[in-house]
């Protein structure tokens, strides 16, 4: 499906001659309500990879913003070049990449990629940046120190920190997957200024006990940890069911 204008009808408005614009349930004028996937320039792009997946698999909408240091890490950690002016084939060969480095480990289809509307960092007009721009929440996979101080701070000096403010003062989700390690004093002042913003911070710290044998497995506890933060349905790990031993049986 080809994404929606960035200005549809409002619900409820009458246009002149007494005609209702209010779309039909289930009807191609519902407009879009996409998560935006904020990707800033710290190590981690498989985490990002693997949470657009998550979404698109849940058939959810996805506002996609690459900071232009997220370019420099993605080059460098799998030896993609994201292009504005190619955006979609960069995207696929990201997305179907393995947290290994491994290309086509997964199956990307013009139907996923149909779902996903890219918007360049610079772009500080684009439809995310207004609160009047219907989204559920942003997610921001992985976040740097340098991100998180930028929203902390209220800074806007992107498109991916104005999205990040957007939702804060709209009181949408917001999801900060820090990546760092070890933090200084400054830096977690900045987590919690925005824990009490209402944002959800939540380190890109795998776990072992969901019974990771690959790369990707830790990279997809990290991912679905993002997802159920933002109560998105998905399958990417094996959850605690309370039984001792359970990480280290075979997956049914």
């Amino acid at each position: 499906m080809e994404p929606q204008d960035n200005n549809p009808s409002q619900p409820g408005v009458t246009r002149p001659g007494g005609r209702s614009a209010r779309p039909a349930a289930g009807s191609a004028d519902v407009p879009r309500r996409p998560w935006v996937v904020g990707v800033s320039g710290a190590s981690g792009t498989p985490y990002a990879a693997s949470v657009v997946r998550g979404l698109l698999a849940a058939g959810e909408a996805v506002d996609l913003v690459v900071s232009r240091a997220s370019r420099l890490t993605l080059l460098d950690e799998t030896g993609i070049s994201f292009r504005d002016a190619h955006w979609r084939a960069d995207l696929r060969e990201w997305l179907a990449l393995g947290a290994d480095g491994k290309p086509g480990t997964f199956a990307i289809t013009d139907a996923d990629l149909d779902l996903v509307r890219y918007w360049p960092a610079g772009d500080l007009a684009a439809g995310p940046s207004s609160g009047s721009y219907p989204v559920k929440g942003m997610l921001i996979v992985p976040a740097s120190t340098a991100c998180v101080a930028g929203v902390a701070l209220g800074l806007s000096k992107d498109l991916l920190q104005r999205v990040a403010s957007v939702t804060l003062k709209e009181r949408r989700r917001l999801v900060v997957a820090v990546r760092e390690t070890p933090l200084n004093g400054q830096t977690l002042k900045h987590l919690v200024t925005l824990d009490e913003a209402g944002a959800v911070v939540l380190p890109a710290s795998p776990a072992f006990y969901a019974g990771a044998t690959h790369i990707q497995d830790l990279v997809d506890f990290v991912a679905g940890r993002v997802l159920d933060a933002a109560d998105v349905p998905h399958r990417l790990y094996r959850r605690w069911v309370g039984e001792l031993g359970s990480g280290s049986k075979e997956a049914d």
